[in-house]
């Protein structure tokens, strides 16, 4: 493409609305621009980035054996209603009515959708397994959204879903897929991690985010600094040790209350008794659909809502309002604790090591000191309830946990038969027996996948594209416009490029040759080639790689060597 022709407006200044690198770049880049708070509009070098990785995920989704669909956005209520997300889903999900005053809603995804359509399809163990994805418009309409194509409300998403015959067959399905998203995260040049994670909205027992490592990243990871153990930070583990703890005897001294006048969090009533914040029981108040219950835990830890979540077997867990707690339990927030209340207590695993503590009592301006677990609230359930430290042991093979920030691109979920039982979908076995469809369900967020590549691939000059997703391969900088023989050169050469394939951006504006530099730099073409009157009377070009702080010179009359590095580029991207 000849820049002249091309519509890319790069801009010089830093968009005030960007709030980090992969935003202000693609805004400066000509790449985006923004039409509605989430909602960007793509322009034609952004577009050309979008449809690499999407041609990327076509492939390595047919290498596994899965067919491509397209489904419609707009879906009626009736289906979410089936599978009994219409409520559950919440104000993310874009609701309206047609002409007829019938609901329907913009689709977040399409389990409903692609359930729908197979169950009045499939009907034998013959048509199995089954594995159908598509490329498509999304649309949640995030509370807050922000980073650009990172949180955005409208974005372009890859969903698959997968079709078995049992949980055997749907595990090797899950498998195939999550093999598959190795490999399209890798050819896009990717640095990212595999991690166990929460099924959220989705649904199912098991699950797998694809988090490309950042330091803007929203999402925080724990890995093992030996073994392959990784999760997000939401469903990390981590060993437990126990420890010696005094054995408390039954008739010591009761637990004493102590006023405790405007001493409401853990660093205000530590430093009251002078005690350590781990000596402090703290206790929190969550409501879900399940009704309220207590979690407590060391006052030194971070109280993990998944974890929560997942231990009450809830579909939604929130914390209410202060006003909401005294109203509906009679419990003043600042001075709660386990002692007497008549709602579930679920307890940390790490409390019992805590020995002689002091929680809340109950009572505005009050809190217990000499609380002791054995002795006064061991009835309560135990479990694993607080945010994984960099530190703690990994839960496989015991060395040192360490976190990391990314951005997650890429979510798998073995669903099993959520959606299928309720949406009745059954296929007959070879017994003539009707069972239900077991289920796998895998995205990709394509235009955050193109944003993660630049959050960790660019300099303080701009983009450094993976030559597998750059727009263009190559950049083509003549230096002198009014030079015939140059721009003769380069006409030959930008002909060639274009005869072998390789995308090429030819900058042949009459623009000074620091403008040209600058927006290659930004741009972020994995190589640039440079040709000026100096160097063609030399009877070199220059040829510099993004990633590189030196150049190189390749000779005008035998170019078979520049042909030949790009020849090594590609294969990089196909090898995998």
């Amino acid at each position: 493409m000849r820049f002249s022709r091309m519509h890319l407006p790069t801009l010089k200044e830093v968009p005030a609305e960007a709030e980090v690198a992969s935003h202000r770049l693609m805004l400066r880049a000509g790449m985006i621009r923004r039409l509605a708070a989430g909602i960007y509009s793509y322009l034609p070098f952004g577009l050309l980035a979008l449809r690499n990785v999407e041609e990327i995920v076509r492939q390595e989704m047919n290498r596994a054996g899965a067919q491509e669909v397209l489904l419609p956005a707009v879906q009626p209520a009736e289906l979410w209603q089936e599978s009994e997300r219409w409520d559950f889903y919440g104000k993310e999900l874009l609701r309206f009515k047609d002409r007829h005053q019938r609901d329907f809603c913009f689709g977040p995804t399409h389990e409903e959708v692609i359930t729908d359509l197979i169950r009045h399809e499939v009907r034998s163990y013959r048509q199995l397994p089954l594995n159908l994805y598509q490329i498509q418009t999304k649309f949640r309409d995030e509370i807050r959204p922000r980073f650009g194509l990172m949180r955005g409300r409208e974005f372009i998403m890859k969903d698959g879903y997968s079709f078995d015959v049992d949980d055997a067959a749907a595990t090797i399905s899950y498998q195939s897929m999550r093999a598959a998203y190795g490999r399209i995260f890798s050819r896009c040049g990717l640095d990212f991690r595999a991690v166990e994670a929460d099924s959220g909205a989705i649904g199912g027992n098991f699950s797998h985010e694809f988090v490309v490592l950042a330091d803007s990243g929203e999402d925080a990871i724990a890995s093992c600094e030996k073994c392959d153990y990784a999760a997000n930070i939401e469903k990390a583990q981590s060993k437990f040790v126990e420890t010696a703890v005094p054995e408390v005897k039954s008739d010591s001294a009761a637990a004493e209350t102590v006023a405790t006048p405007d001493c409401q969090s853990v660093d205000e009533v530590a430093a009251f008794f002078k005690v350590s914040p781990a000596k402090i029981a703290k206790s929190m108040i969550f409501e879900s659909d399940l009704g309220f219950c207590m979690v407590v835990v060391p006052g030194d830890r971070e109280v993990n809502e998944f974890k929560v979540k997942a231990e009450l077997k809830a579909n939604w867990l929130e914390i209410p309002a202060p006003g909401r707690v005294a109203d509906e339990l009679g419990l003043p927030v600042g001075y709660l604790g386990p002692l007497g209340v008549d709602i579930p207590v679920l307890v940390d695993r790490e409390v019992p090591q805590m020995g002689v503590m002091v929680c809340g009592a109950n009572r505005a301006g009050y809190h217990l000191k000499g609380v002791c677990w054995e002795r006064d609230f061991s009835s309560k359930e135990i479990a694993d309830l607080v945010v994984v430290n960099a530190g703690e042991l990994c839960p496989r093979c015991g060395a040192a946990l360490q976190i990391d920030r990314g951005i997650e691109v890429g979510h798998i979920f073995k669903l099993g038969t959520k959606y299928s039982e309720k949406l009745n979908a059954t296929f007959l076995d070879q017994d003539g027996k009707e069972k239900e469809l077991v289920m796998g369900c895998y995205g990709i967020g394509v235009g955050r996948t193109v944003a993660a590549a630049i959050e960790q691939n660019h300099d303080e000059n701009g983009i450094k594209f993976p030559y597998a997703i750059a727009p263009f391969k190559a950049a083509l900088l003549n230096l002198d416009m009014k030079s015939e023989e140059v721009t003769a050169f380069c006409e030959k050469l930008y002909q060639e490029f274009l005869e072998r394939g390789i995308a090429v951006l030819y900058d042949d504006r009459n623009e000074r040759p620091g403008v040209k530099f600058k927006d290659a730099d930004l741009l972020g073409m994995p190589v640039r080639l440079t040709l000026g009157r100096k160097g063609f009377k030399r009877g070199i070009i220059e040829v510099k790689l993004r990633d590189s702080s030196t150049s190189q010179e390749f000779p005008l009359d035998d170019l078979e060597p520049l042909w030949s590095l790009f020849s090594e580029l590609q294969a990089d991207d196909t090898r995998i």
